[in-house]
């Protein structure tokens, strides 16, 4: 099954548009310290709530100026996961839920990707979680490219760097998520926020 994601916005201007950019046929791996992975879903009708898995790695191959050969290699450590609540983190990392002792990873591989403007892409692949496969499809807006001041203080920054939002939206019961049914919603919005650097 296809799960289409919600679009992720940009200001037009502080854009630095994928055409503009020369090209750059190189790897980009997250920072860290500058990349937030969000799960958020409707809770009961009264509010939405959310969660941040704080351990991932990933990879993007890319050349800006072939940008529908790149491919995007995306894990999260299931066990890192982190709502703000002691007690339900211990239940999300049990056997209900991402029964993180048996599937330690969630994992998506992308297997094409599509330009749908100047600097914002369409990305479909397989997402992964515990033993369950679906493609879904993310909006990923590119927020700027170039050189990070920050390089001009730590040498780790030096370089060139690129921002990007990925959305998308998927349902939970189909990647064995399915617990307390009506009480969170079915569909759940995961959001990408990273900054990568060019290896």
């Amino acid at each position: 099954m296809t799960y289409l994601l919600k679009p992720a916005g940009i200001g037009g201007t502080t854009a630095i548009l994928l055409s503009a950019v020369p090209a750059l046929a190189n790897s980009w791996v997250p920072d860290p310290d500058h990349t937030e992975v969000v799960v958020s879903w409707g809770h009961i009708g009264f509010s939405t709530q959310s969660l941040e898995f704080l351990a991932f790695d990933g990879i993007l191959d890319v050349d800006l100026e072939n940008v529908e050969a790149a491919s995007a290699d995306f894990t999260v450590k299931t066990e890192s996961v982190h709502s703000g609540a002691k007690v339900f983190d211990a239940e999300l990392v049990g056997e209900t839920w991402f029964n993180s002792a048996v599937f330690p990873d969630a994992r998506f591989i992308s297997t094409s990707i599509e330009r749908t403007a100047e600097n914002t892409v369409r990305v479909t692949g397989d997402l992964t979680i515990k033993e369950f496969t679906n493609e879904i499809v993310w909006d990923v807006t590119v927020n700027k490219i170039g050189e990070n001041p920050v390089g001009q203080f730590l040498d780790y920054y030096k370089g060139t760097w690129m921002g990007v939002t990925a959305t998308t939206e998927v349902p939970r019961s189909e990647f064995g998520l399915g617990a307390f049914e009506g009480i969170g919603t079915e569909m759940v919005t995961i959001t990408i926020n990273t900054e990568m650097k060019q290896q």
